[in-house]
C-alpha cells in the first residue's frame, strides 16, 4: 500500500477519489451528522470506536498489534480532550477515523472502519447519548416526586377548593391534589424507563443494512457498551424510524404534565386564589407595576410543552419514507428530542426547588374559600338519600333549586336553613323532606366531607397516608431501577477499558 508523504493527510470524502469536488462549503453545516458538533454524541462515537476497535481484535479481523497502536492513539486523546481533538480534526462521526490516520497513516488508522457504515456509527451514538439522557431525566423526576411527597406529607388535613372549569367543585385536601401531580409523575418515570429499554440496544454491526460479512461479534461490541444487548435485525438497526420517538413521547407527555403544574401554581397564586405564595427568591418584579410579584417558574412551566411538540411534529414528518430513505434532517429531529428533554429537567428542578421550602401554603385561606361556596352540596343531596330515601336524581334536582335560591339572595352555606330546603322540595315535588339543622350543618362541613371519602384513593387522611406510602415505595423501588440501569452501563464500560487493558498489556 502506497504510503502517505509525511505531513500529507486525506479525509475518505476528497475530490479525486469518489466524486470530482470537494463538498460544497455552504452545504457542510447541513450534512447528517450535524448532531456530531454536540460534546455527548462525540463521547458516543468514541465509545463505539474503541470497542469495535476491541472486538476487531479479540476476532483477529485486524491485526492485534494494529489495533492496539490504534487504542492507545484514543487514549492519548481522552487525554487531550475528546470532543476538543474531534472538533478540531473535524469528520464529524468519523473523526476517529480521521484523527488515527493522522496520527498512525492509512495503513494502520484506515483498518479502524472495517465492518462499519455511518448508518451504525450515528445510531449507536445517538443510543449512548439518549440512554444517559434518559437515566438523567429519570433522575430528576425523581427529585422532584421525592420534594412533592414531602410536601404532601404535611398537608394531608389541610382542605381546599376542588376546581372542574374553574369553579368550586368539592373539597379536596392540598395533599391529594399533589398526588394528582405525583401520580402521572411516576407514570412518566415508568415512560422513560420502557424507553429506555429499548434504547438501550445496540446497532452496532447492523451498518447499514445487511450488516458485514467479516465474522463480527455484535454481542461482544454491545456488551463493551454497555448495552442490554444487540438489536437483531440488521436493517431494523438502522433503518426503522420508530425509536425516534422513544426520547420524544415520553418528554412530551411530562412537559404536558408539567404546564399542568405550573398553571395551578399561577392560579393558586393569583389575587383572586391566593391560597399558595412562592418566596420571592422565586419570583420576579416589574418595571412598572410596583404591585406585582410575578411567581418564575410557572411562568416558564406553563409554556413548556411547545418544546416537545415541536420534537414530535418534527420527528412524525422525518419518520415517513420508504424503508433506506433516512432523512438528513433526522439528526436535527433528535437535537430538538433531546433540547426538549433538556427543557423538562430544568423545570423539574424549579418544581422541586420550590416545593423544597420554597411556597408558603395558605392553609386558613384555603379552608375559608371552601367554607364560602357550596363544594359540599353534593352530599347535601346525598343527605336527602340517607335521611329520607328519596331517589339520587330527585335529590339532586332538589338541591339544585336551593342553589339557585341561595344565588338569588346572596347565601353561603352556613346560612343554610331546614325551611330553604323545604322550600326547594315543595317546588320540586310539592312536599317537604323535614331535614334537621344539624343533618344540613353535617352534611355541609368540608371536614366532615373529607373525612367521609376513606374509599380507595380518596382524600380521607388515613387513606391518604396510605396512598402517600405507596407512592413512596414506588419512588424507592424507581430508584433502585434506575441505580441497577446505571450499573449495568458502567459495568459494561468498565469492561471495555480493561478489555483494551488486557490487549495493550499483552503488546507490551
Amino acid at each position: 500500500m502506497k504510503k502517505q508523504r509525511a505531513g500529507e493527510w486525506r479525509g475518505y470524502r476528497t475530490a479525486g477519489i469518489r466524486l470530482g469536488e470537494e463538498y460544497a462549503v455552504e452545504l457542510r453545516s447541513v450534512r447528517t451528522d450535524t448532531e456530531s458538533a454536540r460534546d455527548d454524541v462525540l463521547e458516543g462515537f468514541h465509545v463505539f470506536d474503541k470497542a469495535h476497535l476491541v472486538m476487531l481484535a479479540e476476532e483477529r479481523l485486524i491485526p492485534v498489534a494494529d489495533a492496539v497502536a490504534m487504542l492507545k492513539a484514543l487514549r492519548e486523546m481522552e487525554r487531550e480532550g475528546v470532543a476538543e481533538t474531534r472538533r478540531r480534526v473535524g469528520g464529524g462521526m468519523h473523526s476517529g477515523e480521521m484523527y488515527l490516520i493522522r496520527r498512525l497513516g492509512e495503513e494502520v488508522g484506515g483498518r479502524e472502519h472495517l465492518a462499519r457504515s455511518s448508518g451504525d456509527l450515528g445510531a449507536v451514538a445517538t443510543r449512548v447519548t439518549e440512554r444517559d439522557r434518559l437515566l438523567s431525566l429519570m433522575a430528576k423526576i425523581n427529585e422532584c416526586r421525592t420534594a412533592l411527597l414531602k410536601v404532601a406529607e404535611q398537608h394531608v388535613e389541610t382542605i381546599m377548593p376542588g376546581y372542574f372549569h374553574f369553579q368550586h367543585a368539592q373539597p379536596v385536601t392540598f395533599a391529594h391534589h399533589l398526588v394528582t401531580w405525583l401520580a402521572p409523575l411516576e407514570r412518566s418515570f415508568e415512560r422513560c424507563s420502557q424507553s429506555y429499554a429499548r434504547v438501550n440496544q445496540s446497532p452496532a454491526g447492523g451498518v447499514i443494512l445487511t450488516g458485514s460479512d467479516f465474522p463480527i461479534n455484535r454481542r461482544r461490541t454491545a456488551d463493551l457498551m454497555g448495552f442490554d444487548g444487540p438489536q437483531v435485525n440488521t436493517m431494523d438497526s438502522i433503518q426503522s424510524a420508530d425509536l425516534l420517538f422513544d426520547a420524544i413521547l415520553p418528554t412530551v407527555v411530562l412537559l404536558t404534565e408539567l404546564a399542568r403544574f405550573g398553571e395551578d401554581l399561577a392560579l393558586w397564586d393569583g389575587n383572586e386564589y391566593d391560597v399558595v405564595e412562592p418566596a420571592d427568591r422565586y419570583c420576579s418584579a416589574s418595571s412598572i407595576l410596583i404591585n406585582m410579584k410575578t411567581p418564575t417558574p410557572p411562568m416558564y412551566i406553563r409554556g413548556g410543552s411547545g418544546a416537545g411538540a415541536a420534537a414530535l411534529m418534527s420527528a412524525l414528518l422525518n419518520a415517513k419514507g420508504p424503508t433506506g430513505d433516512i432523512s438528513p434532517t433526522r439528526a436535527e429531529v433528535v437535537s430538538l428530542a433531546w433540547s426538549a428533554m433538556e427543557t423538562a429537567e430544568h423545570y423539574l428542578t424549579m418544581i422541586a426547588s420550590l416545593m423544597d421550602g420554597g411556597i408558603t401554603v395558605k392553609a386558613d385561606k384555603m379552608l375559608e374559600r371552601v367554607n364560602s361556596y357550596f363544594a359540599t352540596a353534593t352530599d347535601l343531596a346525598g343527605a336527602l338519600v340517607r335521611e329520607r330515601n328519596l331517589p339520587w336524581r330527585t335529590a339532586h334536582q332538589i338541591i339544585g333549586i336551593l342553589m339557585r335560591h341561595c344565588e338569588e339572595q346572596g347565601l353561603r352555606p352556613a346560612q343554610v336553613t331546614p325551611a330553604m330546603v323545604d322550600a326547594a322540595a315543595v317546588e320540586y315535588m310539592d312536599e317537604a323532606v323535614g331535614l334537621t339543622q344539624a343533618q344540613i350543618t353535617a352534611a355541609l362541613d368540608p371536614v366532615r366531607f373529607i373525612n367521609d371519602r376513606t374509599l380507595l384513593g380518596g382524600p380521607a387522611p388515613a387513606e391518604m397516608r396510605r396512598q402517600l406510602d405507596e407512592l413512596r415505595g414506588a419512588l424507592e423501588r424507581d430508584r433502585a431501577g434506575l441505580e441497577q440501569a446505571r450499573q449495568r452501563r458502567d459495568a459494561g464500560l468498565a469492561k471495555l477499558e480493561k478489555a483494551i487493558d488486557a490487549l495493550v498489556g499483552r503488546q507490551e
